[in-house]
């Protein structure tokens, strides 16, 4: 397989790692995380869900990041995208961090009663009640994010990004004088090569060779 295929491949599985990471915080942020349960005193006790959205409110935010991350990896190329692969990695982080929180230490009354906004005076916090499925979504999801980040990062740094008609007039006269100084002439020009020539100020046809009757030439024996 050459280099240019496996680029192509390992855009392609880190873009379907993102987004099915995306969609695992999409999906958490729309479930309930926290089941508070309080009392103001003068009635029955009241029942409030807090989801995702509502008490990791980064959730839905970052798997709009994880989205334009696959973006990214489409039309970036070389280093970046070894810069986009450590920032998909931070990603994976934060939205790790109020999972493991909450599964490790569950949800203290204080908090509840905080991200829930119990301001009224005398409204206590009974009893709060963990769910622990969304989660493990989102620690799934986190997971994918660093495999996809791992891929990004081990990618070919030569492969990868938009068609050369997306790069600037200035990129493309580099690239013709590259191809120019390196290939020689033996090789055909594809029509790419012949209007990145043309935008680039050059002759296509000239070969270099001065021919009889050409203007500029004189006749031998002048």
């Amino acid at each position: 397989m050459s280099e240019r295929k496996a680029g192509r491949r390992a855009t392609g599985i880190a873009a379907l790692l993102l987004a099915l990471a995306a969609l695992c915080l999409w999906g958490s942020s729309r479930m309930t995380w926290v089941t508070v349960t309080s009392s103001d005193g003068l009635g029955v006790d009241r029942v409030t869900e807090l989801d995702g959205g509502t008490w990791a409110a980064a959730t839905t935010p970052l798997a709009l990041v994880l989205v334009a991350a696959i973006a990214a990896a489409f039309a970036v190329r070389g280093w970046v995208v070894r810069v986009v692969g450590v920032l998909v990695a931070v990603v994976a982080v934060v939205a790790a961090l109020p999972a493991l929180g909450l599964l490790t230490g569950g949800a203290s009354d204080e908090q509840a009663a905080d991200i829930a906004g119990f301001e009224r005076v005398g409204t206590q916090v009974v009893a709060t009640e963990v769910a622990t499925a969304p989660a493990l979504l989102v620690l799934l999801g986190s997971l994918l994010t660093l495999a996809a980040a791992g891929v990004l990062v081990r990618k070919p740094a030569a492969t990868g990004g938009l068609s050369s008609k997306y790069d600037s007039p200035a990129a493309r006269r580099e690239a013709t004088a590259r191809r120019g100084a390196g290939e020689g002439h033996e090789q055909p020009r594809t029509q790419r090569m012949l209007w990145d020539a043309l935008d680039a100020g050059e002759d296509p046809t000239d070969d270099g060779e001065k021919h009889p009757g050409a203007p500029g030439t004189r006749p031998e024996g002048d």
